[in-house]
């Protein structure tokens, strides 16, 4: 027993460690720029590992560039398009996370009862083949699991790209928590946004608002029109889905309707 209580003191105590280490960090962003986040990072070695199999060519675009640098345009886009309520949330936007939950359970009953009626037409199909003395045909697939819609904060985004892993499990989305009310107990929120818009993936090895508006416009980010901003902000949640898709017309729809709303949202 008393070698037990010490193995979960020492938990406990790496536990309060690893706390301050992120507390130290994220204080240090106060006045220090992050060089990457652990996404990034991650990015680099796979991009890497591609680049030795043979798979591909080193591609990569990175570059950090202050507030008053990055077009207001972009700001009111990517906030219209990701969290319109980023100035007056405490870092967690709980009517979008119940609204999420609400989505992805009706995405998930539309697809069973798809499966449901695939399986019944299955079933009458195999009796019918059965009769006939036939074999019975192989069972469709499932359908794919419904899109999970996430209701995450920009803040939100932030923390779980800067400091942690992409692994998706309970004790991974309690840190994150901890780690996004730090962020807004240390941070302004000028700041948060300023460290989002540099470090988040805008395309294969494309990150922050400069090698985007780079890659996508030939122009610096400080030069962004709001149309220009308003795509880029739309490819936010599939970055490198859209990055080979920019003739799709669900992009050209959506930035249509985020330049529309751009002037709603108030900047930090």
């Amino acid at each position: 027993m008393k070698s037990f209580a010490r193995w979960l003191l020492w938990i406990a105590l790496a536990g309060v460690a690893l706390q301050l280490f992120f507390v130290a960090r994220i204080a240090l962003m106060l006045v220090i720029a992050p060089e990457s986040t652990a996404f990034m990072r991650s990015e680099i070695w796979r991009i890497a590992e591609r680049r030795v199999e043979g798979k591909g060519s080193w591609q990569w675009g990175a570059e950090w560039v202050p507030y008053d640098k990055i077009s207001p345009n972009l700001k009111r886009a990517v906030m219209a398009s990701e969290d319109a309520g980023f100035t007056s949330h405490g870092g967690v936007d709980w009517d979008a996370i119940q609204a999420a939950w609400a989505k992805n359970e009706k995405r998930q009953q539309a697809a069973e009862k798809i499966d449901a009626r695939r399986a019944e037409r299955q079933a009458k199909l195999a009796a019918k083949r059965l009769s006939q003395g036939k074999e019975p045909v192989a069972p469709a697939a499932t359908s794919k699991p419904a899109k999970v819609i996430g209701g995450s904060t920009i803040t939100q985004q932030l923390a779980k790209n800067l400091l942690l892993s992409g692994e998706r499990n309970l004790l991974r989305k309690g840190q994150e928590l901890l780690l996004t009310l730090t962020l807004e107990a240390l941070l302004s929120k000028q700041r948060i946004l300023e460290i989002y818009l540099n470090s988040v993936e805008w395309g294969d090895g494309v990150f922050g608002a400069e090698a985007a508006a780079q890659r996508y416009f030939k122009k610096p980010a400080s030069q962004l029109s709001a149309r220009e901003a308003a795509r880029l902000a739309v490819m936010l949640p599939s970055p490198k889905f859209f990055e080979i898709r920019q003739g799709s017309a669900y992009l050209a729809r959506r930035t249509n309707i985020i330049a529309a709303r751009m002037n709603d949202v108030g900047l930090p």
